[in-house]
């Protein structure tokens, strides 16, 4: 009897857990602080022998990592991987007026991992816990509701979800004076109505939250990892994960992950396994390419393209690695009277045509400062299309940086308006280029192959000269400052390393051909119904998720930051939910 007693107490409570999911509502809401982060510690000092067995191992501490590591410790035994470093006490990553030296930073332990595409563009991918969130531009908008619908996502768990995450880490910009004269510009030139501040997707002219404080510093999703549990939780910096293991056992229906081998800071190898639970799993966030380029690693891909790198098969899947898009962006330098204050993305015109208008200016002020920089639009993540393809490098990139101090001043007197096209028709592949996991795969985009990307492309060109023709930007731009000339000062000084036609300014379809670059908003190779299922399981093995961007067709939003980490609490929910659910049978 008494037995009887403990076990209904024990399911009592189990439910009353899973009840406390629901994110406190009705709750007061108490000051969020850091006191709760977890110890960070090196890889190396994970032990060489008597393992702990955990129940989740979350391979990648980025934008989703993070607030799904944090959600599942609340509950659960968590282990989580990062193969960079912290970003606590970098003020490259702190402070916005180092944006761009973090960004362009080429040292082997840098929080910014520079990979040139296919293509020709040089690109980034965060090697640093908290991800994306340490490198880019700060702007913060949720995705559309018809793109929570198409992606089939419970719309009132994302409704609880992203408050989640905006109460710690995202604050109102105190706007600049460049991003209101875009606000003022685009509602002039018809992307209206102005919408005023708000996170939400929604039609016309905005002003988006921001992850920067009124200081400049930034918030990022490390900090996310303070509402976990830090008894739950231990987190290994430097680790890179280059294999998830597999059981080996005969008889089994597929393949199931139980765990991972990472090498340390010093090269050295260990191996992370998960307990005996049937629930416990291995969750890959290593972005758009880090997570691709694991399941290749670990055997999950084309069987042909794993046995060129001698990889044992262990499924194959011909979808892994395919789909890759990335967002195409184009920018106009707008020369100005004086000197713009140095701002990154706060106002963003949502087009009904799919294609964004943002804006950027100035350059950091700090001594560490590089000079002359042009900041969101540095040189380093410009294009070597100039160059054979196997003689692109980023020593190219670098001696082209270098050449921009000798340009006229009144270049870097200015500021940029930039436009990007919402979910590119064109997309490539990724493909391994060797069996090292810190060295960069083959990543090919397509830019603008599909003709109705470069249709809307010429749109957004069109959207930023009716800017410039407003009252607000007479006013800024000094006289002479027509199209043409902005134009030919954009293909002249735009900071990259493009082939020039002649008639790169006189054709628009040129121009942006000619002056494609990135704003980092890549993603897919792990596509929901083609390599994972829609509670982003692995198809075909057990035991093995991916939540991140890597998952998705197409970016959500007009910067996809938000829904990643909003995912990453959303899926640690769900997951907390589907296992309590079943304590308490339902």
């Amino acid at each position: 009897m008494a037995s009887s007693k403990g076990a209904f107490f024990f399911k009592a409570m189990v439910c009353l857990c899973f009840f406390s999911l629901s994110q406190g509502k009705g709750t007061a809401k108490q000051p969020f602080t850091l006191k709760n982060l977890p110890v960070l510690e090196k890889a190396s000092s994970f032990p060489a022998t008597r393992h702990t067995t955990y129940d989740y191992i979350v391979v990648g501490g980025g934008t989703a990592g993070c607030p799904l590591a944090a959600t599942l410790s609340l509950r659960y035994k968590v282990l989580l991987l990062e193969r960079g470093g912290s970003p606590y006490g970098n003020r490259n990553i702190s402070y916005m007026e180092n944006f761009h030296i973090g960004l362009s930073n080429t040292a082997p332990d840098s929080s910014s991992q520079a990979f040139v595409s296919t293509d020709g563009v040089i690109n980034a991918r965060a090697r640093v816990l908290g991800g994306g969130t340490c490198i880019n531009a700060g702007f913060y908008s949720r995705a559309s509701s018809s793109f929570v619908q198409d992606v089939g996502w419970e719309a009132d768990l994302v409704n609880e979800s992203y408050p989640w995450v905006e109460d710690k880490v995202v604050q109102w910009p105190k706007i600049a004076p460049w991003q209101a004269a875009l606000r003022d510009g685009l509602v002039e030139a018809g992307v209206s109505p102005f919408n005023g501040y708000t996170y939400d997707h929604v039609s016309g002219t905005k002003v988006g939250g921001t992850i920067f404080d009124a200081n400049g510093h930034r918030h990022t999703a490390a900090d996310l990892l303070a509402a976990g549990d830090p008894n739950n939780l231990r987190v290994l910096l430097h680790a890179s994960v280059h294999k998830i293991v597999f059981n080996s056992e005969q008889g089994c229906l597929k393949p199931r992950a139980i765990g991972v081998q990472f090498a340390d800071e010093d090269g050295r190898v260990h191996q992370a396994l998960l307990n005996n639970n049937k629930e416990s799993e291995i969750i890959v966030s290593s972005g758009a390419i880090g997570s691709p380029q694991l399941l290749l690693l670990s055997g999950i891909g084309p069987k042909n393209d794993l046995k060129k790198h001698n990889i044992p098969v262990v499924l194959h899947n011909k979808y892994v690695g395919k789909g890759m898009a990335d967002n195409p962006m184009n920018s106009i330098f707008i020369p100005t009277k004086s000197p713009p204050r140095q701002s990154l993305i706060e106002t963003v015109g949502i087009t009904e045509a799919g294609v964004f208008i943002e804006a950027s200016s100035g350059f950091g002020q700090s001594p560490d400062s590089i000079h002359c920089h042009h900041g969101i639009m540095s040189s380093e993540i410009g294009q070597l299309s100039t160059v054979p393809p196997k003689q692109r490098s980023l020593k190219l990139a670098k001696m082209y940086a270098d050449k921009k101090l000798n340009l006229p001043k009144e270049v870097f007197q200015g500021g940029f308006i930039l436009e990007k096209i919402d979910g590119p028709l064109s997309t490539g592949h990724l493909l391994l280029v060797d069996t090292d996991v810190k060295n960069n795969p083959a990543v090919t985009f397509n830019y603008f192959s599909h003709p109705q990307d470069l249709s809307r492309c010429v749109y957004g060109i069109k959207t930023i000269e009716k800017i410039l023709k407003t009252n607000r930007f007479a006013q800024l731009s000094p006289d002479g400052a027509g199209m043409e000339r902005v134009l030919n000062m954009s293909v002249r000084a735009n900071v990259n390393l493009i082939p020039k036609h002649a008639n790169t300014t006189e054709s628009l379809e040129q121009f942006c051909k000619d002056t494609v670059i990135t704003i980092w908003h890549y993603h897919g190779g792990c596509h929901v119904g083609k390599v994972v299922d829609e509670q982003h399981q692995v198809l075909g093995v057990s035991g093995l998720r991916v939540v991140d961007g890597s998952t998705f067709s197409k970016s959500p939003g007009t910067n996809p930051q938000a829904t990643v980490m909003m995912m990453g609490r959303y899926f640690g929910v769900k997951i907390l939910r589907g296992r309590l659910g079943k304590a308490c049978g339902v």
